[in-house]
């Protein structure tokens, strides 16, 4: 049995536009508010007594309400018009002058790029993707999985490293000490799938140690695995040649994006080097810590010779991850990889991953998008200009969200719109309009309703099909009420009750005899166990004597009203004695010590006519040979032994 209400959010209001707002009910439990402590009692007075003690009978359970879904509608954004990159001061490429290990000036030549990243059928890394990697016609995913293509596995050697990827010549004039002539530099060497070059075996080993332990190369590692992964995202192939770019729908657009591609080779794009002991001191550019003369540092010659990083400082500005293979692009003194760079002066479309020329393009979720790439994640159809809601990070158009994610209502078996009202309770849902009673189908909307075999019903309906009766007053629970339960019998809280006082027992203790409880006092006064002597209750320890229980400060002589609990004693008439008050009042006294012969402890006595002797003080008065068990002749009150009766006779 619980009591239950439906909150409309609209109640009260008069506002027209309520009617198209998205909102919520709630269910809530209102079994303990005191608003709804009357319902189903409207004729009885209320009573401030306390909950139950025992089981509350189906109390309502507390459910939250999932989160509200947001509709959203997408802008348009105009591109900024494209500016001729231009430096603030003009190195030629690999300019450095005075290293061990000097870079030589290059061409970047996009004809011989190699820029194969991920086959078809490759294998998916986070998911099990049965069919392998299939490109979405547009979007950077996998049309089985979903999931981006660089979390697809590369083939072998497919990665490369960056000069093929930037189609540069590795310069004639490059030192490789250390590499085997066979062994392009930057290539594999030294058991890692990419080293610094013209670097020796020790110095690669502590450039490695300098670096994070995850992304240190190593020939079939998991950072061998990051190092390709990070050869796709920072150096896109999108923004390395043309051929590439599938979304250059004019002839302006391709004109711009080349004359961004030259300026950025020709004035941002370079590879660093490792310098395995600088000339002199100098301040890392990143973290500002001191590299010391003759200490290994990583130099990016288009800011010059002087400027330097420790080999795990040398990352890009924007996210932190470390340069691959120390390709970067300069922009204002700071270092970035390619994907950061170009993205600080062209938008990037979130589902295709290219720059975007377009004039103008959509802006939504805080991200941008070509204007015909801003689609439904299910069914790619434009949400340019129309509403749209967010599920996972992804947008979904309206009939979408609704097919896929709208809760079905469990009496119409249809699905809740978005333009609904969705009421839930116990996972299950309905429509404001389907929400009603099993019975007799009045609504149930900010009325109580009791629950039964995944059917709810109104109050009244409830009660007169499934409510059970009161032990006490025979009367039905109603919903709301709250039921106490004991050894299969049930009550009202008001009618559990002491079966001597009558008092309502509620929340407090009681102790059960035979069918019947009873609150403490009355069970005390009627069956706990009282003193002899005082008649009072014994609440702990006490002793008993001839079968009646005794207070052990109860328990005394009666003569002199000491305690006898753990001491020795006697009786006399049904009452105790101790001791020394027993002797003193009835027992016989020894004819030679006068001392009373009490017999406790199972001593012995000798009785003769009248007179009466300890077991000890039976002896002879002359030899004081002990008598017990032998002749004895009495001379006045005196007995002597035989021996000694002769000498005096």
């Amino acid at each position: 049995m619980m009591l239950s209400t439906v909150n409309n959010p609209y109640r009260g209001g008069n506002n027209s536009n309520n009617n198209n707002s998205n909102h919520r009910m709630v269910i809530e439990d209102v079994t303990d508010d005191p608003e709804y402590s009357a319902y189903g009692n409207e004729n009885e007075k209320p009573e401030n007594e306390e909950e139950g003690a025992f089981v509350e009978y189906e109390k309502l359970d507390k459910t939250e309400d999932p989160a509200a879904y947001k509709v959203c509608q997408s802008t348009t954004a105009v591109n900024r018009t494209y500016n001729n990159i231009r430096p603030s001061y003009r190195m030629p490429i690999g300019g450095g002058s005075g290293s061990s290990s000097g870079s030589i000036s290059r061409e970047i030549r996009v004809e011989s790029m190699n820029l194969t990243d991920v086959e078809e059928g490759a294998r998916c890394r986070n998911k099990e993707c049965r069919l392998g990697w299939k490109q979405h016609p547009w979007r950077k995913v996998c049309v089985h999985c979903k999931s981006d293509r660089s979390d697809h596995e590369l083939p072998p050697n497919q990665a490369l490293n960056v000069y093929n990827r930037l189609g540069i010549q590795p310069p004639a004039g490059m030192p490789q000490s250390g590499v085997a002539e066979v062994e392009v530099p930057g290539s594999v060497g030294h058991g890692y799938a990419w080293v610094p070059p013209g670097l020796s075996r020790k110095k690669v080993e502590e450039y490695m140690s300098q670096l994070p332990n995850n992304v240190v190369p190593r020939t079939n590692s998991s950072g061998e695995k990051l190092r390709e992964k990070q050869l796709l995202v920072q150096l896109p192939r999108q923004d390395l040649s043309v051929a590439y770019c599938r979304h250059l729908t004019t002839q302006t657009e391709r004109k711009v994006y080349e004359e961004f591609v030259n300026a950025r080779n020709e004035i941002a794009l370079d590879i660093g080097y490792v310098s395995s002991n600088i000339n002199k001191a100098m301040e890392c550019h990143k973290c500002s810590g001191i590299l010391e003369t003759n200490e290994m540092a990583v130099i990016a010659p288009k800011l010059g010779d002087s400027t330097g990083w420790h080999p795990a400082c040398f990352t890009c500005q924007t996210c932190e991850q470390l340069l691959v293979d120390l390709t970067y692009c300069v922009k204002d003194s700071q270092i970035y990889c390619e994907r950061h760079y170009a993205e600080l002066h062209k938008p990037r479309c979130s589902a295709c991953d290219e720059l975007i020329f377009a004039g103008e393009y959509t802006k939504a979720m805080n991200k941008d998008w070509h204007s015909d790439h801003f689609c439904c994640w299910q069914c790619d159809q434009t949400l340019t200009g129309q509403r749209y809601i967010m599920r996972d990070e992804q947008p979904y158009c309206i009939k979408c969200y609704e097919d896929v994610f709208a809760n079905q209502c469990d009496e119409c078996a249809k699905p809740i719109g978005i333009d609904s009202k969705d009421l839930s309770y116990k996972d299950k849902h309905w429509h404001e309009h389907c929400f009603l009673c099993s019975m007799c189908k009045i609504s149930l909307v900010d009325m109580p309703f009791g629950s039964k075999n995944d059917r709810i019903f109104c109050s009244n309906c409830y009660d007169q099909a499934f409510a059970t009766r009161c032990d006490g007053c025979n009367e039905i629970f109603r919903a709301g009420m709250k039921k106490m339960e004991y050894k299969g019998k049930q009550w009202h809280d008001k009618c559990f009750c002491c079966a001597h006082c009558k008092v309502a027992i509620g929340t407090k203790s009681f102790i059960p005899k035979n069918d019947d409880v009873f609150c403490g006092p009355c069970y005390e006064e009627k069956f706990a166990t009282r003193c002899s002597k005082c008649k009072k209750v014994i609440t702990a320890g006490g002793v008993t004597y001839k079968n009646e229980p005794w207070h052990r400060e109860c328990f005394c002589c009666t003569n002199c009203n000491s305690s006898l609990a753990g001491q020795r004693f006697t009786s006399k008439d049904e009452k105790p004695y101790c001791a020394n008050c027993y002797g003193d009042l009835f027992a016989k006294r020894c004819n030679a010590c006068t001392k009373p012969i009490t017999g406790i402890g199972g001593a012995k006595f000798i009785s003769f006519e009248d007179r009466h002797w300890h077991n000890d003080c039976f002896i002879c008065a002359q030899c004081t040979t002990s008598l017990v068990g032998k002749g004895f002749i009495t001379d006045g009150h005196e007995i002597l032994c035989p021996e000694c009766a002769k000498v005096c006779i």
